[in-house]
């Protein structure tokens, strides 16, 4: 299974995958961080694609096309903002992984990348978010062979780190 998962230091919109996971907020509309670059990469369609799906719940996913992304699709998921872990913030992070996995699936993607969710301006504490993002993969592809590759992109060195420690 390792060799199923890869890390990368790489700007997620550059990748050639079919899918993305994009961090998005509850809206879908676009924010900072990821959820900005990947609108901005993906172009305006993304966005007319987005309004028409009326947000997304935390912890849950939902897909679009990719448009002038290299990826075919995008899987915007929201994560949860961190209260101290008192509003069941972990739960909400491992769902957002589960369900971005079951929605590729479902959309028979081969290949997902995932950023490091909520670790931005929802100030999730990153070696938490990560060894929840690693386990989370790990177990779906423990019970499941549809992915060939899982990519955990990291835009930065502290992140990076994190994660070439616990893969």
């Amino acid at each position: 299974m390792k060799n199923r998962i890869l890390l990368v230091r790489e700007d997620i919109t550059k990748l050639e995958v079919d899918a993305i996971v994009n961090a998005a907020n509850k809206s879908l509309l676009g924010g900072g961080g990821v959820d900005g670059a990947i609108h901005t990469a993906a172009g305006p369609e993304l966005l007319e694609e987005c309004k028409r799906l009326e947000g997304c719940k935390t912890g849950e996913a939902k897909i679009t096309s990719g448009y002038n992304l290299p990826a075919l699709h995008i899987i915007h998921t929201v994560g949860p903002i961190w209260y101290g872990g008192t509003k069941n913030e972990e739960e909400q992070l491992a769902n957002c992984y589960h369900n971005s996995l079951a929605l590729a699936r479902e959309n028979n993607c081969k290949t997902i990348a995932f950023p490091n969710i909520s670790t931005g301006i929802y100030h999730f504490p990153k070696e938490r978010a990560a060894e929840i993002a690693v386990r989370e993969v790990k177990a779906f592809l423990d019970e499941d062979d549809t992915f060939d590759k899982v990519f955990f992109v990291c835009f930065d060195k502290e992140n990076y780190n994190i994660y070439k420690s616990l893969i």
